[in-house]
């Protein structure tokens, strides 16, 4: 029988293929071992990272300047280890792997954002502390020292620039690809990211705009408007007292105080924009009280300061308007304060502008010259505080909740305002951010809103396949139930335009994301009367609700199509007194 000599040579190539399996089994089981032990240190540094982040903020916060910057150098080093733990060749080659791949990459970009983040961006950042440093932030007989800010400016560019990079990368992660849990880290990294780089994209413009809009290029003046949030408006409220300020290289005086009794109506209105006319007619052009129903302070701002101008032949850089919370917030800093008959704290001012003053004080242009010397009196002890820290952090407490708006009327100013809560600009959507908003002003004629309160709920998700965010909107009146003879007749009323003493009237104007077109509204109670105007990019819808003392009514408006039904969606609200309650839920398609 004559030998096969083949059968050797397969068996030897069956073993070499046997043992060259077997050596790429073990290599990637170590591969994968490696992934794994060095993702779990990688998730170990960036929870590190966390930690110190926080400790690091409080050190800013707190004026700790040395604490933080050893706090940045630890971040730092946690960053650049999680960094370097999920930079290597073995951890991009398993990234192809189909599932487990995107969740890698991931981890990767978070690893990277947080290193590039630690390195590039905190050390301007703490630079620009240091410039900008409260204890070295001093106001002195009314002056600001505005060398501070121009210091400032560059290391805040350059750290606003890294933070604007990192969010835009953040953005770009695909979440969806990744496991639940890590997709709500990320979205919480995206959060923290977005928040800090509008943060410090807020602190360069104000380091750019503060020393020219306080004169440090020659002198400015600026009307304060001063909005009752008794009486709503878009923006906050009626404007109730009315001055201009005049600052020059950092000090701040004020000029001149006049009542809202020194600009009767107008027989031509001033030109308004058509969303403007659509929702409110001219009344904002006709009345200075009513011009804060302007939903966009890019609109209202100059025609405040055109009031002004054709009353009293004054040219103007600027408006400036408040609402009565802030002196709240700005009483914190400069202690009690007296006025007329009164003494206010921080404590019992807003009752006692927005309530309290009708019943004690009941004649109209007595009323009227209180919130003057009130203005006054705040703006005066504001522009001395003797702890510049605590003014500055209501001034900024006050801003992020709208209750600050800013107009310039210097373009390279306005520009840069626009873009930040300051502006009082409506709200541009972004990859990251939808925005939803609900607006309110009174038509009443009376201070009732000092009784009112809001619900405000947002569903997102699908409907038929279509993306759809749903906006409910309760509205309720809370005045004792003997409101038309328990309180003064200044503040029900009195039925001077058609409304019962105690019920209140408003106009409720509920508007959806960028682009997103209203498909369905319901309301209950009350006129169910609708306007529609387009602001900006998003579709508005206005209801007229009228309601008794303890009524309340409910408005609901889907919005369909682009931009809808994203879960990133913001609420966006006028300034109240107390602010409304803000609830998400579960989207259910109606039938």
């Amino acid at each position: 029988m004559t030998e096969n000599p083949a059968r050797p040579t397969r068996s030897r190539t069956r073993r070499r293929v046997a043992w060259t399996a077997g050596i790429v089994a073990a290599v990637l089981l170590l591969a994968a071992g490696w992934v794994v032990a060095r993702g779990a240190a990688a998730a170990g540094e960036l929870q590190k990272v966390e930690k110190t982040a926080s400790e690091l903020r409080a050190a800013v916060a707190s004026g700790d300047l040395d604490g933080a910057a050893r706090d940045a150098h630890v971040l730092s080093q946690h960053a650049g280890a999680a960094r370097d733990l999920t930079g290597d060749p073995i951890w991009r080659a398993f990234e192809v792997i189909p599932w487990a791949g995107s969740n890698l990459t991931a981890v990767r970009e978070v690893s990277q954002i947080a290193a590039d983040i630690a390195d590039r961006g905190l050390p301007p950042l703490l630079t620009a502390a240091e410039s900008i440093d409260p204890a070295r932030f001093a106001i002195t007989d009314g002056t600001i020292d505005l060398a501070l800010f121009t210091e400032a400016q560059e290391p805040l560019a350059e750290a606003a620039d890294v933070l604007a990079r990192a969010a835009a990368r953040a953005d770009r992660i695909d979440v969806d690809a990744t496991i639940p849990r890590l997709g709500e880290a990320i979205g919480q990294l995206r959060d923290a990211v977005d928040e800090s780089a509008q943060i410090v994209d807020a602190l360069h413009s104000a380091s750019v705009l503060v020393p020219p809009m306080l004169g440090a290029d020659g002198p400015r003046s600026y009307v304060i408007a001063m909005q009752n949030n008794a009486e709503l408006r878009s923006s906050g409220g009626i404007i109730g007292a009315i001055a201009l300020v005049r600052a020059e290289n950092g000090r701040i005086t004020i000029q001149q105080q006049a009542s809202t009794t020194d600009f009767p109506e107008l027989s031509t209105p001033l030109p308004l924009s058509e969303p403007t006319v659509a929702l409110f007619d001219d009344r904002p052009g006709r009345y200075l009280q009513n011009i804060t129903s302007i939903p966009d302070f890019a609109e209202a701002g100059p025609v405040i300061a055109a009031r002004w101008q054709n009353r009293f032949g004054t040219p103007v850089d600027g408006v400036i308007a408040v609402d009565a919370l802030v002196t709240q917030k700005l009483m914190a800093a400069t202690g009690p304060l007296t006025f007329g008959p009164f003494t206010a704290t921080e404590h019992n001012v807003v009752s006692l502008l927005l309530s309290e003053i009708y019943a004690a004080v009941p004649d109209p242009a007595v009323q009227d010259q209180i919130f003057a010397e009130a203005a006054t009196t705040l703006l005066s002890a504001a522009f001395n505080a003797s702890d510049p820290k605590q003014l500055l952090a209501a001034l900024v407490g006050s801003a992020d909740e709208g209750r600050v708006r800013i107009w310039s009327s210097h373009d390279d100013e306005e520009n840069l305002l626009i873009t930040s809560t300051l502006g009082g600009a409506l709200p541009e959507d972004s990859a990251s951010a939808h925005h939803v908003g609900v607006l309110f002003n009174d038509a009443t004629g009376a201070k009732m809103d000092y009784y009112t309160g809001a619900v405000i709920t947002t569903a997102v998700g699908m409907c038929e396949g279509t993306p759809t965010t749903r906006v409910r909107v309760t509205w309720k009146n809370d005045a004792p139930s003997d409101a038309a003879a328990s309180l003064p007749a200044y503040v029900t009323g009195d039925g001077t335009y058609g409304v019962q003493p105690g019920s209140v009237r408003t106009l409720i104007a509920i508007y959806g994301p960028d682009g997103a077109v209203p498909s369905h509204t319901r309301a209950d109670g009350g006129d169910a009367s609708a306007q529609t105007a387009v602001l900006g990019q998003h579709f508005a819808v206005q209801h007229e609700v009228l309601l008794a003392p303890g009524e309340s009514a409910t408005i609901e408006v889907d919005f369909e199509g682009r931009g809808a039904g994203a879960r990133n969606t913001e609420v966006v609200h006028t300034p109240m007194i107390r602010a409304p309650k803000i609830t998400t839920e579960q989207l259910r398609c109606a039938s």
